[in-house]
């Protein structure tokens, strides 16, 4: 390996902030993740890219805002739309998983695409090796049926059957890539992509229920209905269960050391989830729908027992990654992420950063500079000190409308550097987004 790391990326789907112990959540528990925490680095002010989860994914694939390609400005990629003009990741972009490849790693991905039609832009065109898992942005946990009621459970480029729980079947494929490929010289990436706790919510335990209920979603006889707190609860907790196998997998293979163990969650959590101490959830640029748990764990580089400060979002996972691995990041699209390694590794001190995000459907801005945010949403603008007020109840836009221009002009300035957002037309689709170059 001449000391390059195995890395193994862990992404929830729909995961609220303080959904894990180590976070606060204490109506349930997650062993293994809190065990991660422990062993590595928890980060406090880890954010996604997007309150939503296509747009994350194109930023954390690619080390680079999402606003920069057309997918990325889709809120998100809906199965009518998987064959719509740059309703898919450019072809030949570099992304993590080609990179690694391309520098000798063994690729893999279990789990969620959602960034554009298999085969024509799955995982297997965009540098992973291997892939089983899903395409779209959702499927039944045990009826395996996708947005559009077909079946989108695949290995490879093909569709397949499996009897199980989905949750379940995706840890068992990570176990067995681990067993497998820690034999080797080889380095290897896995990007281990859960579905859970997204919707539809199902649960082991009420498994006969939870597929007629999954049959009448896939059937469009029942919307985001259903689900209970002990129903999500269930499935957080398989998932990390999952998440334990892999990493004890990981340890009975002797690579434990030298592996990078990322875990995160595409955006804010929903309907069952706990965002605590923050308000807002997914499709909101309120904190509820933007702070996510961000743990890191590598034994052979990063101190156990931290816990971090830095501001962190989604694409800087792509950028340290690549530095872990000793990867350079090519000249012509450079990457808008930093990478980590100096906080989680070497004691460097925080860096100052802004994050930026927009949404269209409801248009909303926000900002985060140091302590202070700026928000814009329903019509109006606020301004927030996050340091003191993380609940974004005290506005200061009145009493600090100095600032609050400032804030406002750096946004636009920002803004104008990525893709325009695009015009609506009725039925929610965009126009000219197979226009628009990355």
């Amino acid at each position: 390996m001449a000391g390059r790391p195995h890395i193994v990326m862990i992404v929830a789907d729909d995961l609220g902030y303080a959904d894990l112990g180590c976070y606060g959540q204490f109506d349930f528990a997650t062993p293994a993740l809190d065990r991660l925490a422990r062993e590595g680095v928890r980060m406090t002010q880890g954010y996604a890219n997007s309150c939503l989860c296509t747009n994350t994914r194109v930023a954390l694939i690619t080390g680079r805002w999402q606003y920069r390609c057309p997918l990325g400005i889709a809120e998100p990629l809906r199965h009518a739309d998987r064959y719509q003009p740059g309703m898919h990741l450019p072809p030949g972009v570099p992304t993590l998983p080609s990179l690694l490849r391309d520098a000798g790693y063994a690729t893999a991905l279990v789990g969620k695409w959602h960034l554009g039609a298999v085969p024509e832009h799955g995982p297997l065109r965009h540098g992973y090796e291997t892939f089983f898992g899903i395409s779209g942005g959702h499927a039944g946990y045990f009826t395996h049926l996708g947005e559009g009621g077909d079946p989108d459970l695949y290995e490879g480029e093909a569709t397949i059957e499996r009897e199980g729980y989905l949750t379940d079947l995706l840890s068992g494929r990570a176990v067995d890539l681990v067993r497998d490929r820690a034999q080797g010289e080889q380095p290897f990436f896995l990007s281990l992509h859960y579905t859970a706790p997204h919707f539809p919510w199902s649960a082991p335990s009420d498994a006969e229920a939870s597929r007629a209920r999954e049959l009448k979603v896939a059937a469009k006889h029942l919307s985001h209905d259903g689900g209970s707190p002990r129903i999500y609860a269930e499935m957080v907790t398989t998932m990390d269960a999952g998440i334990g196998r892999v990493l004890d997998a990981l340890r009975d293979a002797g690579v434990e050391r030298d592996t990078l163990v990322i875990f995160t969650s595409d955006n804010g959590g929903e309907r069952y989830s706990n965002m605590w101490p923050f308000v807002g959830r997914k499709r909101d640029l309120l904190e509820g729908g933007l702070r996510v748990p961000l743990l890191a764990r590598w034994p052979a580089r990063i101190a156990p027992h931290q816990v971090s400060a830095q501001i962190a979002i989604s694409m800087d996972l792509a950028t340290t990654c690549l530095a872990a691995a000793g990867v350079e990041v090519p000249a012509d699209t450079p990457h808008d992420g930093i990478d980590l390694l100096p906080q989680w590794a070497d004691g460097a001190a925080d860096v100052e950063r802004q994050l930026y995000w927009r949404m269209r459907d409801p248009e909303q801005r926000a900002l985060r500079d140091g302590r202070w945010k700026y928000l814009l949403i329903d019509g109006r603008e606020y301004l927030f000190d996050l340091e003191a007020d993380w609940r974004e109840r005290c506005d200061f836009a009145a009493d600090q409308p100095e600032r609050l221009a400032r804030m406002r002009e750096q946004w636009q300035n920002w803004s104008d550097t990525m893709l325009p957002m695009p015009q609506a037309v009725p039925g929610g689709r965009l126009i000219d987004l197979g226009s628009m170059r990355w």
